[in-house]
């Protein structure tokens, strides 16, 4: 067992040894670089395999393949004859599909007691990291807080925006901001952690192996050549602001948890893209999936990804976070919740929308007036509870849709600002504002292609447009 990376893309796919074989998706990636491991207990060929993780290669994996995975607290699973990739990072996890025996595996490897004394149980859900997946919220956020209705010892879930908590607890992260027009957006702050995650990786990869990789000039595939030679030529200025974003995500994790709190998280962003050795991933595949990934890697919390069945025919999966040494706490409680959580989900999938409201016109122009009058003074879910009355009386016009995404964007509600874009383009193919508010969205959900494609179209509809000429401008950049 070993941390040498054979893919630091993290698809899995292997041009020296063969990709192994995603049981739910044959034709798709099953992530890396723990994948073998999670193929094998998804393929129900051993009951649990162990992995290792520093960036995410149990978590993504496991979330691919549709199987329970573990990262545990960091440093409390010995590391002993493992090659180190980033000690600061470094994990051995596992998986299993069954939950009673993923909490087995947790009590051998971590130690633990068998019993534990019960506590109350606090889910807090990220709601701003529920923006990223277009999965339906139902199927993960409703089913979680059905359960905690029916089983005792637990609280009704509380709802938090995750990226602007972490924006003013870890103040360090501002030195790996990168400067943009979202910059305030609790996404962008998740990017900044991703991006010192990897700092940090890179710069303790080259402490630990850059002399024996230029004596003995190892041969790599392509992308891991890339990946290796990128780490060892790194130079990192902020060193000791890496390991103080460790430190500050590790206390700010500790605060909004203690020992009784669950943070609810997607553990990815996207299904498992198609294999393609060649093409590797897309920089907003990268972004996105990377900006959940980080919370866990750089704060040493444990994670577990639990499966939560298919959506459009690709596993689906979300995470829990305990704070630093309350494995047991979150093992027991996979065990408890999991059979119930999965029938929430079975019956989230097969419940029907409600029906739109029908009204009429004039009533809903003086919501509409009631909303522009709350989003001119700031009132932003005002603005959304008027827009929303004048789209239940008149679900036909585009503006009410497109001015409920203006005031989305601000609340940073960025998936439900898309969806608005794209119903009221849909009603009018000229709105131009929708356009550019659906960029805004995408852009900041980390969907940089199709963000371009709407700056563009806003282009063809006014050429002199500043905004859409800067946005494309940047979106090349950043795709390129």
């Amino acid at each position: 067992m070993h941390f040498f990376n054979n893919d630091c893309r993290m698809t899995g796919e292997n041009v020296n040894y063969g990709t192994p074989i995603n049981p739910q998706k044959p034709s798709n990636i099953p992530g890396g670089s723990s994948s073998g491991s999670a193929v094998a207990v998804a393929a129900e060929l051993v009951d649990f395999a162990i992995g290792t993780d520093i960036i995410g290669c149990i978590r993504m994996p496991a979330s691919f393949c549709g199987v329970l995975g573990y990262r545990p607290s960091h440093g409390l699973v010995s590391t002993t004859g493992v090659l180190p990739n980033s000690q600061s990072l470094d994990t051995v996890g596992w998986f299993a599909r069954d939950p009673s025996v993923l909490r087995s595996v947790g009590h051998v490897l971590l130690q633990l007691k068998t019993l534990e004394p019960k506590r109350m149980r606090r889910f807090i859900v990220a709601d701003d990291l529920f923006q990223l997946p277009k999965v339906p919220k139902q199927k993960m956020v409703y089913a979680v807080s059905k359960v905690t209705e029916k089983l005792s010892g637990y609280q009704t879930p509380s709802h938090m925006n995750f990226g602007q908590y972490i924006a003013s607890k870890v103040p360090c992260l501002k030195v790996f901001r990168e400067e943009s027009i979202n910059q305030q957006n609790g996404i962008s702050t998740l990017k900044a952690l991703s991006s010192a995650m990897f700092l940090l990786q890179r710069y303790e990869f080259k402490i630990n192996h850059e002399e024996w990789i230029k004596s003995v000039k190892p041969k790599f595939g392509p992308d891991v050549s890339d990946c290796v030679q990128a780490a060892i030529t790194s130079k990192t200025d902020s060193i000791k602001n890496l390991y103080k974003v460790r430190m500050e995500m590790r206390a700010a994790l500790q605060s909004l948890l203690k020992d009784d709190g669950i943070l609810v998280i997607p553990t990815v962003a996207d299904p498992p893209p198609k294999l393609c050795l060649k093409k590797g991933l897309a920089a907003e595949f990268h972004d996105r999936v990377y900006a959940l990934l980080s919370i866990a890697t750089m704060s040493g919390c444990c994670q577990v990804t639990i499966p939560l069945g298919k959506h459009d025919d690709s596993p689906i999966s979300v995470s829990f976070i305990a704070s630093h040494g309350t494995d047991n706490f979150l093992l027991d409680t996979v065990v408890d919740i999991y059979s119930s959580l999965l029938e929430e989900v079975n019956i989230a999938s097969n419940s029907s929308p409600f029906p739109d409201i029908d009204g009429n016109m004039e009533a809903s122009e003086l919501l509409k007036e009631k909303g522009n009058a709350a989003y001119k003074g700031k009132q932003w879910n005002k603005a959304v509870t008027y827009y929303t009355e004048a789209i239940k009386l008149n679900e036909t016009n585009a503006t009410y849709y497109s001015n409920r995404a203006a005031a989305y964007l601000e609340l940073g509600c960025f998936q439900q600002a898309e969806k608005d874009c794209t119903e009221a383009i849909f009603l009018d193919k000229k709105n131009i504002k929708a356009y550019l508010r659906r960029g805004t969205a995408r852009e900041s959900l980390l969907f940089y292609k199709e963000a371009l494609q709407d700056f563009k179209h806003a282009l063809v509809l006014e050429p002199q447009n500043k905004v859409s000429n800067m946005a494309e401008k940047r979106l090349r950049k950043l795709i390129s």
